[in-house]
C-alpha cells in the first residue's frame, strides 16, 4: 500500500483551500473549490484500490478473483456529478452577481451583507 495517493489528495485539498482563502474573484473561487473536490476523487480511489485486482465486472472473471471495490467507484462517480452540479450553480450565481452588482469581487458585494 502506497501513501502517495493520500499525499496527493492532501496536497490538492491544501492548494484548493489556499486558493479559496486568497481569491478575489468568484470564478476563481469556483475553480479552487473544484480543485478541492478533486482531492476527494483521489482519496476515494486510493481507498478502493487493490493491487492486482480486476475490474468489478463479474460476468467474465472466475469466482474468487479479487476485484476492486465497486462501491467506492460508484461513490466517486456520484461525487463527480455532485461537483459538476455545484460548480454550475455557483457559476450561475457569479454571472447573476456580475449582472446585478457589476463586479465579481466578493469584498465589493456589500449588498449581500446582513
Amino acid at each position: 500500500m502506497s501513501v502517495f495517493p493520500y499525499i496527493v489528495a492532501g496536497w490538492l485539498l491544501l492548494v484548493g483551500l489556499w486558493g479559496i482563502v486568497t481569491s478575489r474573484h468568484l470564478v476563481h473561487l469556483v475553480i479552487c473549490l473544484s480543485v478541492m473536490q478533486s482531492s476527494t476523487y483521489v482519496l476515494l480511489l486510493a481507498v478502493g484500490y487493490r493491487h492486482g485486482a480486476k475490474a468489478p465486472i463479474f460476468a467474465d472473471i472466475p469466482s474468487g478473483t479479487q476485484v476492486v471495490d465497486p462501491v467506492v467507484q460508484a461513490l466517486t462517480l456520484t461525487d463527480v456529478v455532485v461537483e459538476a452540479t455545484v460548480a454550475a450553480l455557483l457559476l450561475a450565481l457569479a454571472v447573476q452577481a456580475q449582472k446585478r452588482f457589476g463586479t465579481v469581487d466578493p469584498d465589493e458585494l456589500g449588498a449581500l451583507r446582513g
